[in-house]
């Protein structure tokens, strides 16, 4: 602060209440310091250009142009084209959610999004060097979502990007005359460096689906928060695009809050596989004085809040679930010899996790509750028709069965309605097939 007098102020500001920045509690206290050094001067440019950067993002993008660009760090002459590489990509990042990111530093005309040495990457070209360079020095370490999906932004090699196919791997926004194409790999040219590359759009990176139509008026807002870009709102998708909710107002909590349950069929273990489906589910607490009603623990608040999305007035047992972020922030587990301990059950070390692996592909195919459902880890001795009694014997209707071409041990089946499609997903997940496998379900596309 400028003076103690200063610095006074401020623990007398807050000396009633701890103040919060997204949910999280900040302490302060004063520092031992009697003065801040900052002499390190290619680090102090850097922070100042940062600075500069985020005044440009609040007053507008046409400041841009009078800025004066620090002496380091821009490269001369090319430095329109950025590479970022994305790292714990534990959900999907979108063409459209880099859009979203990268245009709040000026005009993005070309993205185009490969993966490389098992990282999803992207180059995305701006009209102007010094919007590319404030994006970087804005956006590089920092992580779109709390935790994870941390960007890596550098100037690239290339002059210019040029691009076949406007599709969900590759855009130029200047041209809407160009054909969707067909999804193919990418020249490996592209991270390489070569100059005036022409990259066809990737197919590897499954779970990013068609072009979705959006309208830059309508484009969320990112958070300015120190050390993350914020969660990005990427919209919503019939095939079951990675949806966050504008929920910004609810706490970040992890615990759900389902109602509305059907007491004489739900159990732990059932709201485990169902909440599952759309994240890590740590624990499960079932009312023990109102049955219909539960807590679900997911891993992380960001799950939660997909799970509600997905989840919020699904039919489940005849009963239309209600499911709302919780104010807990955990779900405590009884004592030893409570008469409720049965209800309430601890998931945090399971081996059925869908997304507890790093770079899981479970993450790329997250889907609405549908009828129609991937059943997958079937040993070669369990037959169709086997598969089949099994459903017909729970009184579903089997309506189609497709296998997967050159896959044996993954099926596609389309039962009478979603509600079907739930109560098999809750039924079956992890059911013993023999032979040492368990059955895997998963809500797909909701046509065979």
């Amino acid at each position: 602060m400028a003076s103690e007098e200063a610095a006074a102020s401020v623990m007398n500001y807050y000396a009633s209440g701890r103040p919060y920045l997204h949910h999280q509690p900040i302490y302060i206290k004063y520092s031992n310091h009697k003065e801040l050094e900052t002499d390190n001067l290619p680090n102090q440019a850097s922070d100042q250009a940062e600075l500069q950067a985020l005044n440009i993002m609040s007053s507008g993008r046409q400041a841009v142009r009078r800025v004066r660009v620090p002496e380091t760090g821009l490269p001369p002459g090319q430095a329109c084209v950025l590479r970022i590489i994305i790292d714990n990509l534990t959900y999907p990042i979108t063409l459209e959610a880099l859009y979203q990111i990268f245009s709040k530093f000026g005009d993005v005309l070309r993205i185009i999004t490969f993966c490389r040495n098992n990282y999803f990457q992207a180059l995305i070209q701006y009209s102007d060097p010094m919007h590319a360079y404030y994006a970087k020095m804005c956006l590089h370490g920092r992580s779109v979502y709390s935790g994870c999906c941390t960007l890596y932004v550098d100037f690239s090699k290339l002059v210019s990007l040029k691009i076949r196919y406007n599709n969900s791997k590759s855009r130029d926004f200047t041209r809407n005359d160009l054909p969707s194409g067909d999804d193919m790999e990418p020249l490996m040219a592209a991270a390489s460096g070569t100059q005036n590359v022409i990259i066809p759009a990737y197919a590897g990176a499954a779970g990013f689906l068609p072009p979705m139509g959006f309208s830059q008026g309508s484009l969320p807002s990112l958070s300015s928060a120190p050390g993350a870009c914020g969660s990005v709102a990427v919209m919503s998708s019939p095939y079951g695009e990675m949806h966050i909710p504008d929920v910004t107002d609810a706490p970040g909590s992890p615990v759900l809050l389902v109602r509305n349950l059907n007491p004489e069929a739900i159990t732990p273990q059932r709201l485990f596989n169902l909440f599952g489906m759309y994240g890590d589910v740590h624990r499960v607490k079932i009312m023990f004085r109102k049955k219909g009603t539960a807590l679900v623990q997911m891993a992380d608040a960001t799950q939660a809040r997909l799970a509600v999305s997905y989840l919020n007035r699904q039919r489940v047992y005849g009963r239309v679930l209600r499911a709302a972020i919780s104010k807990y922030q955990v779900v405590q587990l009884p004592r030893e010899g409570q008469e409720d301990s049965n209800l309430t059950k601890d998931y945090t070390n399971s081996t059925l996790h869908r997304f507890k692996k790093l770079g899981t592909r479970n993450i790329k195919n997250i889907f609405p509750p549908s009828a129609v459902l991937q059943l997958s880890n079937i040993p070669p001795s369990v037959t169709v028709d086997h598969l089949k009694n099994l459903l017909t014997n729970m009184k579903l209707t089997v309506k189609a069965f497709r296998f997967f071409p050159n896959d044996s041990t993954m099926i596609l089946t389309q039962l009478g309605s979603v509600e079907e499609g739930v109560h098999a997903l809750i039924e079956l997940h992890n059911y013993d097939l023999g032979e040492n496998h368990h059955l895997r379900v998963s809500f797909s596309k909701p046509i065979i």
